[in-house]
Formats: structure tokens, sequence, C-alpha cells
């Protein structure tokens, strides 16, 4: 069964997210589905959590920062 919700966002990238849906043959309801689905079925445990970190292995800021500099906002 289908629920109905209501989002907002961003009229522009809205739009831009409607014409890369129907480049793609999709649409932008069916492209919220698929994302919901795989937000709800995200890294429940510790070994899922490893893996996700290992695909962003690639990922290299440069340096080491400090706690103040994590924390800053």
């Amino acid at each position: 069964m289908l629920k109905n919700i209501t989002l907002s966002a961003d009229k522009t990238l809205i739009e831009k997210a409607r014409q890369y849906a129907e480049s793609n043959d999709t649409t932008l309801n069916a492209e919220f589905r698929r994302w919901l689905e795989q937000y709800v079925e995200s890294p429940q445990t510790r070994s899922d959590l490893d893996e996700l970190m290992k695909r962003f292995s690639y990922v290299n800021p440069g340096k080491t920062f400090t706690r103040e500099e994590m924390n800053a906002r």
C-alpha cells in the first residue's frame, strides 16, 4: 500500500531531478521510493558499517584534524 507524503525542496532542484529521472526513463516518485528503500536498509551492524567505510577509503582529507577543528561549526 502506497502512502502519499509532502516534501519541500528548491524549485530548480526539483525540476532538474525530474529531467534527470525522465532522461533515465523513470519518475521522480520512483527514484524517491528507490532512495527510501536504500535509506532504511542502511548499515545496521558493525560489519555493515565497516564495509561502508571501506567503500569511502579513497577519501583523504590531507591532514589530521584537531578536536577543535572537527567540532568547529
